[in-house]
């Protein structure tokens, strides 16, 4: 699990722009030394940008951890992409146990396999309209650069363990000019020339703050490598009994919503309107940020802070005006509910308390 955390970006998410841009930026055609042999512990560097704090507690929950600035992609990705990333869990796996003892060999976190999954959906034979071919969407020239034999009707961009082999130089060697996996993402889908341009123009190397100097696809290639990883590994953290046991958690929370909202009279509900949404909302956060009596959110809204985040997300019940203000402000109003969130849970989980000093004698 911890592993997959820093992994998250370094999963170089935006392969399949690397196919596409790689080219124009990479310098030499020389093949790069094969370094598989000399792993370096890169899965535990340059994580920066990719959760709330500098380091991920394991014994929080992934959810709260991450960088409330991905959250709202997040929340849109999994809506349209939830039930193909769910359903690759299990026929994916032959392909994500190969990937994995290959970049492990590199000494890259294993989660970097989900750059494939975003670029080709897994499939080997997968062509892009520039030409970028196999599930790590190499483009001719760089596939070449890596080691890989492409000519005629033979092509190793086809072949998951060559092809992954190369992707994992690739990796490596973006690693080794940028430092920082969210970056490395970035510049596999635009090539490296493009992520150093906006480093420049932004006068920072934080991804968030340069981010809008990116061109639209790698900028948005980041976001969907945390959105992929998210579903794949920040939910799959969960035990069979657990996922029950949540699951019968919301069974009732819904039952006992449906009663209350057919409790309110039609005074209640005057002026009032519906809107679905999703997303890691607090009811305290989201109450004061319209100016709302907490006591009449809930009673518009049972049990909005169990139910918010469920797959069918939460019919919000609001005056009309006040739903207006919400959507002025909803990613205003994400961004300090997941705050809020964090610093509950730094509370309830806490870290071990420091060890008493010794009192000198």
């Amino acid at each position: 699990m911890k592993s997959f955390f820093i992994f998250i970006i370094t999963i170089a998410l935006s392969q399949a722009g690397y196919a596409k841009g790689v080219e124009k930026d990479s310098g030499s055609k020389k093949p790069i030394k094969d370094t598989s042999a000399a792993p370096e512990n890169l899965e535990e560097r340059g994580f920066k940008n990719l959760f709330s704090s500098d380091n991920f507690n394991a014994a929080q929950p992934y959810d709260v951890q991450i960088n409330p600035n991905a959250v709202p992609f997040i929340d849109d990705y999994l809506r349209r992409h939830g039930k193909s990333l769910e359903a690759m869990k299990s026929w994916g796996q032959p392909y994500f146990r190969l990937m994995d003892n290959i970049l492990s060999s590199y000494g890259l976190p294993k989660e970097l396999k989900y750059l494939a999954v975003i670029e080709s959906h897994l499939q080997n034979w997968a062509t892009s309209w520039v030409g970028a071919v196999g599930p790590w969407q190499f483009m001719p020239e760089t596939g070449r650069r890596m080691g890989l034999t492409i000519s005629g009707g033979y092509d190793e961009r086809t072949n998951y363990f060559k092809s992954t082999h190369a992707a994992a130089r690739y990796l490596k060697e973006l690693y080794g000019q940028l430092g920082d996996w969210l970056l490395v993402i970035a510049a596999y889908n635009g090539g490296p020339g493009r992520v150093f341009t906006a480093m420049r123009r932004s006068g920072s190397t934080n991804f968030w703050d340069l981010q809008n100097y990116l061109p639209t696809e790698s900028r948005n290639h980041v976001k969907k490598f945390i959105g992929t990883h998210y579903l794949m590994e920040g939910n799959g953290g969960l035990t069979t009994t657990s996922r029950k046991e949540w699951t019968q958690m919301q069974v009732q929370a819904v039952e006992q919503t449906t009663q209350l909202q057919a409790s309110l009279t039609p005074e209640q509900l005057e002026g009032t309107e519906v809107q679905n949404i999703s997303g890691k909302y607090h009811s305290v956060v989201l109450a004061n940020s319209l100016a709302m009596d907490i006591g009449q959110f809930n009673q518009l809204n049972p049990n909005f802070d169990k139910l918010v985040t469920a797959e069918k997300g939460y019919d919000l019940r609001l005056p009309k005006f006040k739903l207006e203000l919400f959507n002025a402000n909803r990613y205003i109003i994400l961004h300090q509910s997941i705050l809020t969130i964090l610093e509950q849970s730094h509370q309830t989980v806490g870290y071990p308390e420091p060890k008493a000093r010794k009192k000198a004698k």
